[in-house]
């Protein structure tokens, strides 16, 4: 493994620490340019602007959500670390779901989840970070599907 490979990691997990603890500037930060890719429901937030609402979006309904590495691997030939985890949180605030505004329930969920982070070249700036779930796994989770 690359120093470059090892520094990656490193700010994948920095990243993922940082998520948990709500510290959106430092988590801004580790990247080049801000970017989540959703490959669940497909949606993208592109910049600094759209990120942060991306987060206090997804933090209002599940203000504890955290997440616990089970394996992360750097990919130098393709700029890739990816990282499979477990998602935690509790349904403690309002969701949105479309129209629908779901009151909390108070129930906790835990899911598998796996991420890409996408590196600029020869960098250890993330480019895009795009998780991989199911949608419907934190719903069924919580009882709601």
């Amino acid at each position: 493994m690359t120093e470059l490979d090892k520094a990656r990691i490193d700010v994948v997990r920095r990243h993922m620490a940082l998520e948990i603890t709500h510290d959106w500037d430092g988590v801004i930060a580790t990247f080049d340019h801000p970017r989540y890719e959703l490959l669940g429901p497909g949606t993208i937030f592109d910049g600094e602007a759209a990120v942060r609402s991306y987060f206090a979006a997804s933090r209002e309904p599940f203000p504890d959500q955290a997440n616990e590495v089970i394996a992360i691997a750097a990919d130098g030939a393709t700029d890739t670390v990816l990282v499979e985890f477990w998602l935690t949180g509790t349904h403690l605030g309002p969701l949105k779901l479309g129209p629908r505004t779901i009151a909390p329930t108070g129930k906790a969920f835990r899911i598998r989840m796996a991420a890409s982070f996408v590196f600029a070249p020869d960098s250890d700036k993330i480019m895009c970070e795009r998780p991989y779930y199911d949608q419907s796994a934190v719903m069924k989770a919580l009882g709601l599907l």
